[in-house]
């Protein structure tokens, strides 16, 4: 049985997510217990939302959903990393591929990298 130490941080774990194929680092999430088991059991990255304190299977909403394609734990037991096929090609709900799109240019200056895949407004009818 894998040991995962949700309680050591409150109940949920940072899960880093990476593209299988590449290394990019497409976004960090969250999980608790039933999200792992979930993702472990259906082999799509499952996630625990905290803005709207639910269980979030990622995709289920735009159809871009991430099936695991490896997961490795860190040292601590406290840290989830998934390596993903991102089904859609963008992983970000501002609909870019990587949620890590802006670059520090210096201490007030974001720079947008890449353009967004899809139109969030269309996708998330909102």
């Amino acid at each position: 049985m894998i040991h995962i130490d949700f309680d050591k941080t409150g109940g949920l774990i940072p899960a880093i997510v990476q593209d299988h194929a590449t290394g990019e680092v497409l976004m960090l999430a969250f999980m608790n217990r039933e999200a792992w088991e979930t993702t472990l059991k259906t082999g799509k990255a499952t996630y625990w939302s905290r803005s709207r304190n639910q269980l979030w299977v990622k995709g289920e909403t735009s159809g871009h959903v991430q099936m695991v394609k490896e997961i490795r734990v860190d040292c601590d037991d406290d840290t989830i990393l998934l390596k993903v096929e991102q089904i859609g090609g963008a992983a970000c709900h501002t609909g870019h591929k990587s949620c890590f799109y802006r670059i520090v240019e210096d201490a007030d200056t974001l720079t947008i990298v890449g353009q967004p895949m899809f139109d969030p407004k269309e996708v998330y009818k909102k």
